[in-house]
Formats: structure tokens, sequence, C-alpha cells
């Protein structure tokens, strides 16, 4: 099982209309008070029931919300929400987050600008910006900063290869109860607290597409992948089930999201491959992903009537090995990941690109994944690692579950006079929905 993740919502710490140590002691309290048991529990049920729960991570109410109104430094809040979840003991904590769709305040801009620093003196912190939606359309002027915030982050942490870079995302229409880092943020619909399990299962779904036929007909793989994603589902609720009933807090949803680690096999790449490809990005690899990702959603709605998050396949090309394969050899392009996002869950995610592309650049890419999220009516979004330094062909290594990745090349020709036009790109016509 991949993932096991609390949401704490700690609004009401930072009522006062000064942010001193005191709120953000007070958050790192609440933190740490409903939180405390979390890794625990998890772990007691693993190992009862003999699944083990890979990952434990906390998401709290976007950070930029808790700082309306206030004065002084948002960096120490974050500092106090990392702080608390190195000692509760979790993998990551997210939600130093803004959601800037259709405008900012006053706050929320100067919010933006404390992220590349909030993540690069921070471990365990993640954050990430909300810059479009369907409803709203596209903030342009939003995504141009973010890649600024992005280039800034790089530099902060050029000694760790840009490693801040990998703790932000950038999103269209983000999911108020995804338990997936670095976009995870506790939305402000959800209840006081509640646990959101991601069941996650590409080695059990790689081996079993492997074992098949290999002239069995694709509506037969698709049955294949579609009952393994139920027995992931029931799996997961069951360990959600019962974490929630001993934490004392509600269950909130299962996001069945195929999400690839470093480890051989745990590959979303390889299972395209074992489909019937040479290697994933080449022709038709889209197709097959939409079927990965349908059959995935099926198998989920069919176990479970809490089914949440973004419930598809991830595409992070540092933590799949069979994509860092596919990109060495040049079968996997950004404009391959780009298509890709149109049938799967995010987007370009975890790409590294050279150090020397410019904020203009990355904001442009980000501009397609924003587009590609608001014309579908669906989540899409950009983790970009643009790493000082380093330039294509170069490996650059992340450690643990961030893995490593090639560095890809990017469009030579320049997007700086479209990016720099600002404004909003209208929401498209099928918004009006009512």
């Amino acid at each position: 099982m991949r993932l096991l993740a609390m949401r704490i919502p700690i609004s009401s710490p930072i009522s006062l209309t000064v942010l001193t140590s005191r709120p953000a002691e007070r958050v790192r309290e609440k933190i740490e008070r409903t939180a405390g048991r979390l890794v625990a529990t998890v772990d007691e049920i693993g190992d009862e029931i003999g699944i083990r729960i890979a990952n434990k991570r906390i998401a709290v109410t976007p950070v930029s919300i808790l700082t309306e109104g206030a004065q002084g430094n948002p960096v120490d809040l974050g500092r106090a929400i990392d702080k608390a979840a190195a000692t509760v003991g979790v993998d990551f904590v997210g939600g130093y987050s803004a959601l800037v769709h259709k405008g900012f305040t006053r706050n929320e801009s100067e919010f933006l600008d404390s992220i590349p620093e909030a993540l690069s003196v921070t471990e365990r912190l993640c954050g990430s910006v909300n810059v479009a939606t369907t409803r709203a359309g596209i903030n342009m002027d939003a995504v141009a900063r973010v890649g600024r915030l992005i280039k800034d982050a790089a530099e902060r942490t050029r000694e760790r290869s840009g490693l801040a870079c990998a703790k932000f995302v950038c999103f269209a229409n983000a999911v108020e109860d995804n338990p997936f880092m670095a976009g995870a943020f506790h939305g402000i619909g959800e209840p006081e607290a509640v646990l959101n399990v991601g069941v996650s299962g590409p080695g059990v779904v790689n081996h079993a597409v492997q074992q098949a036929a290999k002239d069995l007909p694709l509506q037969e793989i698709a049955e294949l992948i579609k009952k393994l994603s139920f027995k992931l589902a029931r799996a997961g609720e069951l360990v959600g089930r019962e974490a929630a009933r001993r934490l004392g807090i509600p269950f909130g949803i299962i996001d069945l999201s195929l999400a690839p680690t470093p480890v051989p096999g745990d590959s979303v790449a390889n299972i395209l491959e074992a489909m019937g490809f040479e290697r994933a990005g080449t022709h038709g690899t889209t197709a097959a992903l939409a079927l990965l990702t349908d059959a995935v959603k099926k198998g989920g709605a069919m176990a479970s009537n809490s089914v949440g998050g973004m419930s598809g396949a991830f595409i992070p090309v540092s933590e799949d090995a069979g994509m860092i394969e596919a990109a060495l050899v040049g079968a996997l392009s950004l404009d391959k990941l780009e298509a890709w996002t149109s049938v799967c869950s995010v987007g370009i995610d975890m790409v590294a690109v050279p150090g020397s592309t410019s904020a203009e650049t990355i904001a442009a890419i980000i501009a397609d994944e924003m587009a590609v999220g608001v014309m579908n009516n669906k989540t899409t979004a950009v983790r970009i690692i643009p790493v000082p330094g380093r330039e294509v062909g170069e490996m650059v290594e992340f450690g643990g579950l961030l893995g490593s990745a090639p560095i890809m090349p990017v469009n030579r020709f320049s997007s700086d006079q479209f990016i720099r036009r600002g404004g909003r790109i209208p929401a498209p016509v099928h918004s009006l929905r009512n």
C-alpha cells in the first residue's frame, strides 16, 4: 500500500492579527496532538493484517488562508509545521499552498514570494499553487509568477540539485482530498480532521500484465487491471477505516492512483511496455495509458463508494525506473508527457530540465498543462526542477522516494512574449454548466 494521509485544518490558531511565535507554536501543538499516534497506529495495523503502509503524510489547511490579515513572515509558520511533521514521524507535510486561480489578495501575493524560502529551509514541508480551474480559466499572471518562484527555489537549493522544486507543484483544478505529495492540502470543505488512503499497486499490475498471454485482447487486459484495482481498493479501505476508528477521526476517501517508486518493476512505464511497446513514450502509449487509467478508476468505483482524490495513474519521471530508461533513450519527451496528461492523473511530474531554462519557458510549460486541465475539466499539474549547473543528458540524484532523473531537453524557441502579456485566459464555454 502506497500511503496513508491525515488531513488537519489549522485555521483557528491564526485568528490573531500578528503572526508571532505563539500562533506558530499553537499550530505545531495541534498537529502533534491530532496526528501524534498516526504512524504507530497504521504500523500496528499493517503488522496485524500483513499489509505494509509505505508512507505516512499530513496535509494542513492552505497556509495562505491561515495568514490572511496577519503580519510577520509565513516562513516561520512553515518551519513550525515542518518541525511538527518531524516530531510525529511522517514523511511529508503538505499545505504550504495558495489558491489564486482568479486573482490574488494582497496577502496571497506576499505569501507566494515566501514559497522558495520556506521549501528550501525545511525538509518535509511541501507546497502548491492552484492557478487555473475550468470555471475560472487560467490566471496567467500567477503562471508567470510561479515560473519565477521555481527558478528562485532551484537556486536556493543549488547544492542539492534544486531539491526545493521537488516539493512544489502547480495545479489546475486542484482537488481538496488528494493524499499524494507534493500537492496535498486540507480543503476548506473538509471536516475537523480526516484520514485518507492512497492505494498504489503498479508493481502488482505490472506483474499481472507481464504474465498475461501476449495475444490477449485489450478488453481482457482492461478487465484484468480492473479486478486487481478492485482488490487493492478493498484492502486500502479496510486499513483506512480501521485506522480512522482507532484514531477517533472520520474516514475520508480512497485515492486509487498508480503511483510508481524507483524500485525496479514498480513502474507505470513498465505496465505500458508490457502491453506491447518497445519503450514507453512511443506511438500508441497514450491509448494504452487511457486504458490503464480507466480500468483503475472502474475497479476502484466497484470496490468503494468513497473513491476520491485523483484516482488514476501518475507519471513522475524521476520516481519511475521505466520512464527514466525511456527518457534516456529518447523515447519519452516533454511533449509526450503532455499528451499523456490528457488521459491520466496530473502531468509533467518530477521532470528535470537544464538549469539554464528561463522562468518564461517554465511558465509556458505550466500554461500548456493548465490548458489541458481546464479544457478537459480534470486535474493537471507541473512539478519541474530546473537543475542549476546541469545540462541535457546528465543524471541528477534526489534521493529516497524522489529517485533520480535525466535532464530532459526543452523546446529551444522562445515563449517569452506570450508569457509577458499576463492577464487571464478566460474560462472555456463548456464551463457554463448551470
